[in-house]
């Protein structure tokens, strides 16, 4: 996808964090936005500053989880703009502790979020913008799907995070393949981000209330909140420069998308394991304070 002038960009997650950043690059680009997020205060603030910079927006409330809000975003970017070019499967939630530890309502909200979010913007979009490829001879399509390095490695008190962003490559790379087996004029990226400040810490905060915890915190949920709140605040990298590099992946039609290519060291080391049928290595070897830190909060 060469071109982004008046072409119509679908963004989940799109009121903070990533998904803002590439509304911001979106209207910039001459783009279309259509917006959805499950917190409407800060959609409307999105929307409203968008609509003042003269973008030409359009915002629905959409919980990914349910399939049903999914096609009726959908349905709002055809009404509102007649077609979807560029498709970003942005909004995410984090949880962790000991993975054993984890509750049922948690695994439901963390997949119906990371996992089943993007599956329901595939499932929807693709047909879609393949019908929109039928009625234009020039179109240019993309689907982004925001997985994490945590889809490439496993950390430890991060299991349930780790299982729902590892799914979201391996759909990635499928859909990949899929569309390039059909032919079809639309391309896909996986962003695998590491540790930037985005306010996915605090995705806690739209935590619905059907699958609220209902049982005090574990030391392993404290600790891995604890890590996490500190890793992400002080990421060096912001999400401003990863959505410039998305940007950039999506012309170049550069399938991975990395915010800290130093990292995949440590992916390489455990492919290496895997072909060569070793245990799983200490994932914190070079940084044993770490480790030393977490097994301390653990004994609470």
């Amino acid at each position: 996808m060469k071109t982004f002038e008046n072409k119509v960009a679908v963004i989940t997650g799109a009121a903070s964090g990533f998904g803002r950043e590439f509304a911001n690059i979106g209207a910039r680009l001459g783009m279309k936005l259509v917006l959805a997020d499950v917190q409407q205060d800060a959609l409307e603030k999105a929307r409203d500053e968008l609509l003042q910079q003269g973008a030409q927006v359009t915002a629905l409330r959409c919980d990914v989880r349910h399939a049903a809000d999914v096609q009726a975003l959908a349905d709002e970017a055809m009404r509102a703009f007649g077609a979807v070019h560029l498709l970003f499967n942005n909004a995410g939630v984090g949880a962790g502790g000991l993975v054993w530890e984890n509750t049922q309502a948690d695994w439901e909200w963390v997949l119906g979020v990371n996992l089943w979010g993007v599956i329901h913007g595939v499932r929807i979009f693709t047909p879609l913008m393949l019908e929109c490829a039928k009625k234009d001879a020039d179109y240019q399509g993309h689907i982004v799907n925001t997985a994490s390095m945590a889809g490439l490695l496993n950390a430890p008190t991060m299991g349930i995070y780790n299982v729902s962003k590892h799914a979201v490559v391996s759909l990635s790379e499928s859909l990949y393949q899929d569309l390039k087996l059909v032919e079809a004029p639309i391309s896909a990226s996986v962003l695998c981000p590491y540790f930037v400040p985005t306010g996915i810490s605090a995705s806690h905060r739209n935590r619905p209330d059907d699958l609220k915890q209902d049982t005090p915190a574990t030391a392993s949920q404290r600790a891995a909140q604890a890590m996490s709140d500190k890793a992400v605040g002080s990421g060096k990298v912001s999400a401003v420069q990863v959505a410039e590099w998305t940007f950039d992946a999506i012309r170049d039609d550069r399938f991975y998308i990395y915010s800290h290519p130093g990292a995949l060291g440590n992916v390489q080391h455990r492919m290496e394991e895997i072909v060569t049928q070793q245990n799983p290595g200490d994932p914190y070897a070079a940084a044993p304070h770490i480790r030393d830190m977490l097994r301390e909060k653990l004994k609470g």
